[in-house]
């Protein structure tokens, strides 16, 4: 009988029998992977090398090299991925949340659902950067802000924040630089969510604020303040009138800021309205789901007198080159890589994904849907508390909106909370003597009952519905009046027909990973697989409420035992916290934990933070936020960290020094052979040393930061690990750290995480982002320890051959020892500004005309791009873009030769728009063709730009960061 083998063992053995660089295992990572090996062949002639491993060995520095393959499980198929991660999740029970806190169940429109959260045109795209192919996302951003602007009553917003718990504290940081109040003590009523304080307590220990926590009533100013924050509900539900409190505040020169929850303002009077400064709070009830905390779209708004210090991102109406109105990032946007150590914040990201779900929930329901949402979970509350009373209970207020805090007398309260858990109900345990009950949209009269019966211990009830008071206490001084949702977006799209083809119309204005490669340097646009995403959506991850016990989240708590022990594998720590929801926060976390293993050893004093030139811009703010001190450190001609300058300041400042911020490889691009000896300098002076891991994606197999010298590193699972950007969010950026460093990671009072000597709380939720998590979790089951390697060899594989074919076009600025880059290079375009006067923004804008997204531009290095091509990318792919890069060469040269006008040309009016093309007038030295069809492939398929490039500095001048009336847009 014939040895017969299946169609997989098949194209393994082939594999292996021609070509020694071909991956064995043929399962996802051939789908992941780009080039095949017939391709990677290819591209090592080009390099004039054998082999992926000669490639290796003249890229990563022998001292560094990992010595034995990645201890991880066997790669498992698609399937067996998800049906391993199915089993886990089933683990998580999926009670009724009555929690609140900030966090409420909803219902997620399924054509929101199905077309924003779970559709990779919206969920690839990169932050906006290039605005003339991101006017979708930006335009639903402008709405987000809308609603958020018109909601509080407050006159600017930005794109959105993290979540509720940093929002204050970015609140908090704000208000302490633009107070002018002198005073060092900020004001938090103790009323607030307790994540929300013990996040900004966090925040404010390293920069000197005292904090008092006290009764917004009774406080008598007596003690100076800079600002306050004040809930709005109370955690505890109760509906306050803060009039007073903040006429006083003012009258002592402090801000105040309000954390609102965004529905209850549907009924409530906005804060902007009584007087607050600052109002901040989650969207995460406007159709986000719950997902064990995250990811939510949080949210700031303030005055405009406000909005150069607003930290975060505000989206800008401008015009664009033919007058019409176009949007754009606005003002402080990536201030950090401009200021530094100077900006008010290292936040440089937002939550654009979910915002955007938030900005659909509004205007699909529109106003009166809205209202009638908010006025059902207010009525519920009433007919919920009038029940309870009739059963004997007393609630501590009649002013309330979803939320009411029950006194206990007869009944203990764990026999309150252990039936209703009986019933697949949580409710809060306020304290020993009280619980909370919070309704949210999914609460149906049915609940109602059910908690009754919990609260009278009986299948019978002493009262009938039909008798209970159905009033309103919310008085006519607390309710709302103004008008909300005015604009026409809001009114307009209220079938799902309308609102479908207006999320179309949108995703079609914007360049994803749908349309092609996005080849940002440093930001690692890699797949995002299909089998990924899916478990985000899986009820069992997505209905899990962040403070639901622990023992009904097993299966989250399996999946994060394990990707930590995965991640700590990869990386070579000792330990992984996966808290902090955003790469800034992973920075940010990394040297708080530094700076407590310093204070832990009675060495408070060490607050130097040596930071290359080179290093990203949230660098130096994170180390600001920390308490830290910024001591810059030179590069030489090469790019990497100058060796004697580090070692002078390093021996200047030893008694000092806390740390060294070190990315790897480094921000230009290149392995730094004296990586080790960086670190051990760094040690011998008493200093940690910080990884970014921005770059990991060059290490993964190859060598571990772990292993050579770093102390702490964070991860950005939303580049590295396959976690998509989401359009400009959301991330995650957990951090590694060495044995030394474990006791001081991020702890969570509120699930009792996290050891006696933690840094408290990062983000509002423990485990930062934790629905988003199984995306990397996929990533690593499906890949295995051998085709992650296999991954990274390709991607500075595919990295190395593009610098090679554009190297005669535009100089590759920066290569290690061996001549080589790692996963990224930089391309000079300095010359040709000198020879044609063309800026690095005009290749950029023309790029967009042969269908890509610009590489990452001017930085590190002002006048040069940055690629970076991910492993994800195909050989075709990557000639394509190279076509593209020395087709504008060409063109370039045309100018240099008097050929073309040096100011009327191909690329001084990129991009091209249709609109532009129709004018009956043509008044270009080129043909209309080579405007918009510059490159073969544009014939078969054309992206095009919704708008011709951008006037930024028009829409700086004439600030407006809302919607604009339609007949702007029509005219």
């Amino acid at each position: 009988m014939p040895n017969l083998m299946n169609p997989q063992q098949a194209l393994t053995q082939q594999s292996q029998q021609t070509s020694p660089n071909a991956i064995k295992n043929y399962g996802f990572a051939r789908r992941h992977i780009g080039p095949n090996s017939a391709e990677i062949q290819k591209m090592l002639e080009v390099l004039g090398l054998q082999s992926l491993d000669d490639l290796i060995e003249k890229t990563v520095p022998s001292t560094i090299k990992l010595q034995q393959p990645l201890q991880l499980p066997q790669a498992r198929s698609e399937q067996q991925a998800l049906k391993a991660l199915k089993q886990i999740a089933s683990k998580n029970q999926i009670f009724r949340s009555f929690i609140g806190m900030g966090y409420y169940d909803c219902i997620t429109p399924p054509v929101i659902q199905r077309n924003i959260l779970e559709n990779p045109g919206w969920y690839t795209a990169y932050t906006p950067y290039q605005a003339e192919i991101a006017q979708g996302r930006l335009e639903a951003l402008l709405n987000f802000q809308t609603m958020i602007i018109e909601l509080t009553g407050l006159e600017i917003a930005n794109a959105s924040l993290l979540d509720e718990g940093t929002a204050a504290a970015e609140a908090m940081s704000m208000s302490y630089g633009v107070s002018k109040s002198k005073a060092k003590a900020f004001f938090i009523s103790k009323d607030c969510h307790p994540q929300t304080l013990e996040v900004v307590q966090t925040r404010a220990i390293p920069l000197g604020i005292e904090l008092i926590i006290g009764d917004h009533q009774t406080f008598d100013f007596s003690t100076p303040i800079f600002g306050a924050l004040l809930q709005y509900p109370a955690s505890d539900g109760v509906i306050y009138d803060y009039r007073n409190f903040i006429e006083k505040a003012h009258q002592n020169n402090a801000l105040v800021t309000v954390a609102a929850d965004i529905l209850s303002l549907c009924l409530l009077t906005p804060p902007g309205e009584f007087g607050a400064d600052i109002a901040v709070g989650s969207t995460q009830r406007f159709g986000v789901p719950l997902g064990y905390g995250g990811p939510h779209a949080a949210y700031f708004a303030t005055k405009e007198a406000y909005k150069r210090q607003v930290p975060g991102r505000i989206v800008g109406v401008s015009k664009d080159s033919n007058g019409k109105p176009a949007l754009r990032l606005a003002l402080q946007t990536r201030e950090q890589h401009i200021r530094r150590e100077k900006a008010t914040s290292n936040i440089c990201t937002a939550q654009v994904l979910l915002a955007v779900m938030a900005s659909m929930y509004a205007v699909y329901h529109g106003p009166t849907g809205i209202k009638q949402i908010a006025e059902q979970v207010h009525h519920l509350t009433v007919i919920l508390g009038e029940g309870l009373k009739k059963l004997g209970y007393k609630l501590n207020s009649e002013l309330f909106f979803d939320t009411l805090r029950v006194e206990l007398s007869e009944k203990s309260l764990q026999d309150i909370i252990k039936t209703a858990e009986k019933n697949n109900i949580n409710l809060r345990a306020i304290d020993d003597k009280t619980v909370g009950i919070s309704l949210d949209e999914t609460t149906t009269i049915e609940d109602i009952k059910d908690l009754w019966h919990i609260f009278a211990a009986s299948d019978t009830l002493p009262f009938n519905l039909e008798d209970l008071k159905t009033q309103s206490p919310i008085s006519n001084s607390l309710a709302r009046t103004s008008n909300y949702l005015t604009h026409p977006v809001f009114n307009r799209y209220h079938s799902e027909s309308q609102l479908l083809r207006y999320l179309h119309q949108l995703e079609s204005k914007d360049l994803s990973l749908t349309t092609s490669m996005i080849p940002l340097g440093s930001c690692t646009m890699k797949l995002n697989a299909t089998a990924e995403m899916m478990p985000v959506s899986w009820p069992e991850f997505a209905k899990i409420h962040p403070f639901a016990p622990t023992s009904q989240t097993l299966g989250y708590q399996i999946m994060f035992h394990q990707l930590e022990e995965w991640l700590a594998e990869i990386t070579g720590f000792a330990g992984i916290s996966l808290q902090p929801n955003a790469g800034s926060q992973g920075e940010y976390a990394g040297l708080l934990v530094i700076r407590q293993y310093h204070q832990n050893r009675g060495e408070a004093h060490r607050n130097i933070c040596l930071i290359p030139q080179s290093a990203h811009g949230t660098n130096p703010a994170s180390a600001v936020m920390c308490g830290m001190k910024v001591v810059p450190v030179e590069c030489d001609l090469q790019g990497n960290i100058d060796l004697k300058d580090l070692k002078a300041k390093a021996e200047k400042h030893s008694q000092e020094l806390a740390a060294l911020m070190v990315t790897y490889p480094s921000t230009h691009g290149v392995f730094e052979a004296e990586i080790k000896q960086i670190c051990e300098i760094i040690h011998q002076n008493g200093g940690q040393v910080y990884m970014d891991g921005a770059n990991m994606n060059a290490q993964v197999g190859l060598c571990r930061p772990g292993d050579f010298g770093a102390d702490v590193c964070h991860l950005n699972l939303h580049k590295t690990f396959c976690i998509p950007h989401g359009g400009g969010g959301p991330g995650m950026g957990p951090i590694g750290v060495a044995e030394h460093l474990l006791p001081f990671l991020p702890g969570h009072s509120v699930v009792k995480l996290g050891e006696k000597a933690n840094i408290g709380a990062v983000s509002a939720a423990p485990w930062g982002s934790a629905s988003i998590l199984p995306i990397s979790w996929m990533y690593i089951a499906m890949m295995g320890g051998e085709a992650l390697t296999h991954a990274t060899k390709i991607a500075i594989l595919n990295a190395n051959y593009m610098a090679r074919r554009l190297a005669d076009y535009y100089p590759v600025l920066y290569k290690g020892n061996g001549g080589f880059v790692a996963h990224e290079c930089i391309l000079d375009l300095r010359g040709v500004k000198k020879s044609a006067g063309i800026e690095v923004e005009d290749i950029a804008k023309r790029l967009m005309d042969y269908g890509f997204h610009a590489p990452t531009v001017s930085w590190p290095v002002a006048g040069t791009v940055m690629v970076e091509p991910t492993e994800s990318e195909s050989l075709e792919e990557l000639d394509r873009f190279c076509d593209a890069m020395i087709a504008i060469r060409e063109e370039i040269s045309e100018i240099e030769s008097g050929t073309i006008n040096a100011e009327n040309n191909t690329l001084k009016n990129a991009p091209h728009t249709a609109e532009s093309l129709m004018f009956s007038e043509w008044n270009r030295p080129y043909s209309r063709e080579q405007a918009a069809y510059p490159a073969p492939w544009t014939r078969e398929y054309k992206f095009w730009p919704a708008v011709g490039r951008i006037d930024n500095a028009f829409g700086d001048r004439n600030f407006v960061c809302s919607c604009l009336p339609m007949e702007a847009y029509s005219s």
